[in-house]
């Protein structure tokens, strides 16, 4: 009986973890530079996912990508 018990609370968490919002398409979340690499800036925006975002994305036109590390963005 105590088996059946921890199936069910199992389940139950489990159908509750595909609950969770992700991002979606086209929205804007907010996250951390992690790592710049190759013209791109890594972005950790939670949920278990990490967004490349080209440096030129950071920068005015004419003028060079303003983003380090740690910084906080909006993607």
């Amino acid at each position: 009986m105590a088996q059946n018990a921890t199936m069910a609370e199992f389940e139950a968490l489990l159908n509750e973890s595909f609950k969770i919002d992700t991002p979606q398409e086209g929205s804007v979340v907010k996250g951390k530079v992690i790592a710049i690499e190759a013209g791109f800036a890594i972005v950790d925006v939670g949920y278990k996912m990490e967004g490349r975002v080209e440096l030129k994305e950071f920068a005015n036109p004419g003028e060079a990508p303003e983003v380090a590390v740690g910084d906080e963005v909006e993607v």
